[in-house]
């Protein structure tokens, strides 16, 4: 069954099941309390048509729902829709007492909040999904000042981790040809490198490039991530040459390295749940397939965290504190680019920083910057430096212009990855590691 003609379907039986609704005509001073009570109604419903037809009614009360009242309706899912703390204790003491496997199931039964099944039963309405992924964003964005809806984000967290894990993903090639509806949400949500328009677009999407996206069958129309390659002849080391607008028609069949210049994650109600690490992995398979002549697959990655990094450097007591200090000065300088006897004096500190930045900075036994966390924890090696990378306004207030290659030697992977996760040993090419004295 088509994912289309799944939606019908649901929405057939939402159909029948609202025949079996009264629903009072709401004002907007009582809707709010209607959704309350229509969310109490959708978790004691047994039968499929009335309860997805409530489900479909609380989507879309949840939909026209005023943003002053987004944070009252999540404290209402957290408070009025929690475990019953007398049915917990109960079975507790009962594990206590005999710490049986079937003691220990009615206690996790009875632990489990109710806001889970209702989450679950507002999922079975058509959009169901899509509404749950965006109430995460929202509730992700009242998280600052009301820390204590915590527990209501993790479990919608554990709940689309379970609906949006790798089993459900499809993996679709996006070219020119793609729907005009999912081209314009590329452009939208191109996180990395902005799209300047369609004709920028145009290029990306171009001979020498691919773009590939994972699809969710709940949310069809919608990417959930996707990664820009460029196909190109050995490591690339300028962004500004990879968007540039000349194209090269013989690269399919010449070049011997796919470049991974842009990856963007597309649902900040998603946040914390993973999928670039198989994106990756999967199109570097449909690109052995695809142009058997790839040798080296590798990042043209930015390097976010280098000049937050540098400040607090150089108010340290490290060795390299006063270097910090000077090149984060000579970085700050305008127009130093247009002077290369100053960049080529600020080239070698600003390099050897960098490496040090990327090659031994952790938090715990991750790598402390964001990006290389991703690619060094999904098995990739630190490879190689690229002064002047990226010269855009977004590349020089990061990073200063630097840009760093992450390669995936395809035998290597999983050795690093392990190496990194149980030992917090970053692999690292011979070239940077000298430059960082490891």
């Amino acid at each position: 069954m088509s994912g289309i003609s799944v939606r019908s379907w649901i929405s057939s039986i939402a159909d029948r099941g609202r025949e079996l609704l009264d629903l009072p005509l709401s004002t907007p001073q009582d809707q709010f309390a209607q959704l309350a009570a229509m969310c109490k109604d959708l978790v004691s419903q047994k039968g499929e048509a009335r309860g997805t037809a409530i489900a479909r009614e609380v989507v879309r009360m949840w939909e026209n729902l005023p943003d002053e009242d987004n944070l009252r309706f999540f404290q209402m899912m957290q408070n009025d829709f929690s475990a019953d703390r007398k049915t917990v204790i109960k079975a507790a003491e009962a594990f206590a007492a005999d710490p049986t496997e079937a003691n220990l199931a009615v206690l996790t039964h009875a632990s489990e909040p109710a806001r889970q099944d209702l989450l679950r039963k507002i999922n079975m309405a058509p959009g169901g999904t899509r509404a749950i992924v965006d109430m995460r964003e929202t509730l992700i964005g009242l998280l600052k000042d009301n820390r204590d809806l915590e527990p209501l984000n993790a479990d919608m967290q554990h709940l689309l981790t379970s609906w949006f894990n790798r089993g459900f993903l499809e993996l679709r090639h996006i070219d020119w040809e793609t729907s005009a509806s999912v081209l314009e949400k590329l452009i939208r949500y191109e996180a990395v490198h902005e799209i300047q328009g369609w004709d920028d677009l145009r290029r990306r999407l171009a001979t020498d490039r691919k773009c590939f996206a994972f699809f969710h069958p709940a949310i069809p129309d919608d990417p959930l991530i996707f990664v820009e390659v460029a196909l190109v002849h050995g490591l690339a080391d300028s962004v500004q040459a990879l968007l540039a607008p000349e194209i090269d028609q013989k690269a399919p069949k010449t070049a011997n390295t796919a470049i991974f210049y842009s990856i963007s994650n597309c649902q900040a109600g998603l946040k914390g749940i993973s999928f670039g690490n198989f994106l990756i992995k999967q199109v570097v398979e449909e690109l052995k397939r695809e142009f058997p002549q790839l040798k080296q697959f590798a990042t043209l990655s930015p390097i976010p965290g280098f000049m937050g990094w540098l400040r607090t450097r150089q108010k340290s007591k490290a060795d390299d504190a006063e270097m910090a200090g000077t090149v984060l000065a000579g970085l700050s300088e305008e127009n130093w680019m247009n002077d290369p006897v100053r960049a080529e004096e600020l080239r070698k500190p600003t390099l050897t920083l960098c490496a040090t930045y990327l090659a031994t900075c952790k938090r715990g036994k991750s790598p402390l910057d964001p990006t290389a966390r991703f690619h060094l924890g999904n098995g990739a090696r630190l490879e190689r430096l690229n002064w002047l990378g990226d010269t855009s306004d977004k590349g020089l207030r990061q990073a200063g212009g630097m840009m760093v290659n992450y390669a995936y030697h395809l035998n290597d992977i999983e050795k690093n990855h392990e190496a990194l996760m149980n030992d917090g040993k970053i692999a690292v090419s011979k070239p940077v590691a000298q430059l960082a004295g490891v």
